[in-house]
């Protein structure tokens, strides 16, 4: 076995040939109006307390608040780029991550079953979730922010892929 060199940990979760379907950017709006949600009323509660005791020390909690939705605002879109999905003739990959990069290969022998869910944040942003379900509890294979359309294309498509793998055991 020869080795040509170190490998790139950027290789790790590029793999070669690979073109990569991205998620609708509705998620990124989705997960901020999510943050928003908790958010703003902190940041107004912080505000009145910081007016009604006139301290100036007080003034930090809002600060703070304001602080962390502003790097969420910057954070959730890189984060929503960063998540992509292939399918291949033998398995799917599943990607995402900035910092803490995860590539995630299903072999479609493996699937059990695949569900499709959307709750009420997301359906009012107009996407859906796919999961992957296999016989290994710890599989995180789910793909966020898919348009419906696309999560019904790919439920179907994944299952009936599924079914041909096991029917060929």
């Amino acid at each position: 076995m020869t080795s040509s060199g170190p490998v790139s940990t950027d290789a790790l979760f590029q793999p070669a040939d690979i073109v990569w379907t991205p998620v609708s950017p509705r998620l990124a709006a989705a997960r901020l109006t999510v943050a928003a949600i908790v958010l703003v009323p902190l940041l107004v509660a912080g505000v009145v307390w910081a007016v009604l005791t006139g301290a100036a020390a007080v003034w930090i909690a809002p600060a703070a608040v304001l602080a962390v939705g502003v790097w969420l605002g910057w954070l959730v879109p890189r984060q929503v780029r960063a998540v992509g999905y292939a399918e291949r003739a033998e398995d799917l990959l599943i990607r995402r991550g900035i910092m803490f990069k995860t590539l995630v290969v299903v072999p479609y022998g493996r699937m059990q079953y695949v569900d499709v869910n959307a709750g009420p944040v997301d359906r009012s942003f107009g996407i859906a979730a796919v999961q992957l379900h296999t016989a290994a509890p710890n599989t995180d294979a789910s793909i966020h922010g898919l348009r419906p359309e696309e999560a019904a294309r790919l439920r179907d498509r994944l299952a009936s892929r599924g079914e041909a793998r096991l029917a060929g055991l």
